[in-house]
């Protein structure tokens, strides 16, 4: 029996490793390409699964144990093949990159399909269908990454002292990340709030680093020079963590609808039902509405 002081030691942990690890993300993006520090962000699932297991004794599922080990391998496999970081001694040169008509282009893209998103399809299906949410925080998410490592990098060169603070596209990056992370923590609480963190996080993960590999190939410019069979073995390590990721968010759902039902199989629909019909409101609760103040703040932080 978990008692309520194994909750709060949980509580405390996950909240002091939210803030560290974004911090680290932080400076993570200044000195290494989004190619290679966005898709190990899973390895955040990894040490949650783990803590809770060692804390609060949620059990892994065998299935879960292969998604870690398929984490760990695909990680393996990108940081082996990622792509180096090319030099940049000035926030010019990344005003520059950001202003080429390839990535205005994918600007354009996704400040016309959130529009549309957050205008015509949040109001009529938002509730309904979870990619609604997700696709709004995910096309926000790859820009907000691209703005936090240009002023990462802006940070670090003033750090080494070189002053970027005096270019106005140092306030410009600082700027889009406010307005990005805002738009993304309002519509990635509202899929929270309206769909089951199992279906949410995974759907979330593979839109957000898709996205922003793309954005980040296309910004950067990180696949150039490397060999074909170099890209192609990051795409697969990406795939292989993609695939522990789903794994490991749904034996977790699993393992807490059996617990919940007291041993018979989960009730809900599966996850390609509710992707297509989308969850009743009688199912949006049915795996959460047990959880205490701490869980319901805990299964948040799988998504960052």
């Amino acid at each position: 029996m978990v008692g309520r002081d194994d909750h709060k030691i949980f509580f405390c942990m996950v909240s002091c490793s939210v803030i560290v690890g974004e911090v680290a993300n932080f400076i993570a993006y200044a000195f290494a390409p989004a190619v290679l520090v966005t898709p190990l962000g899973a390895l955040s699932i990894i040490v949650s699964a783990v803590l809770a297991d060692l804390i609060l004794k949620e059990r892994l599922h065998k299935l879960g144990i292969l998604g870690i080990v398929m984490c760990i391998a695909g990680s393996i496999i990108i940081v082996i093949h990622a792509p180096k970081e090319e030099p940049i001694t000035s926030v010019l040169e990344i005003w520059n990159m950001a202003t080429q008509p390839a990535f205005l282009a994918y600007v354009g893209s996704v400040v016309v399909l959130v529009f549309f998103m957050v205008f015509h399809f949040a109001p009529t299906c938002g509730h309904t269908n979870v990619l609604v949410y997700t696709g709004i925080c995910s096309l926000m998410g790859s820009l907000s990454v691209m703005s936090v490592k240009a002023l990462g990098t802006s940070l670090k060169l003033t750090f080494e002292g070189n002053n970027q603070l005096v270019y106005p596209q140092t306030w410009f990056f600082m700027l889009v990340v406010a307005i990005c992370v805002v738009m993304q923590m309002n519509y990635l609480n509202k899929a929270l709030d309206t769909f089951n963190t199992a279906i949410v996080s995974p759907i979330y993960y593979v839109m957000f680093t898709t996205l922003t590999i793309l954005a980040s190939i296309i910004m950067f410019k990180d696949w150039d020079g490397q060999s074909f069979s170099t890209i192609m073995s990051e795409i697969c390590g990406f795939i292989v963590v993609l695939s522990g990721t789903i794994m490991l968010h749904l034996t977790k759902d699993f393992e807490r609808s059996h617990s919940f039902r007291g041993g018979g199989l989960p009730s809900s629909p599966t996850l390609s039902v509710r992707l297509y019909t989308g969850n009743g409101d009688s199912l949006l609760k049915d795996d959460e509405e047990n959880e205490s103040p701490e869980d319901m703040f805990s299964r948040r932080q799988d998504l960052c």
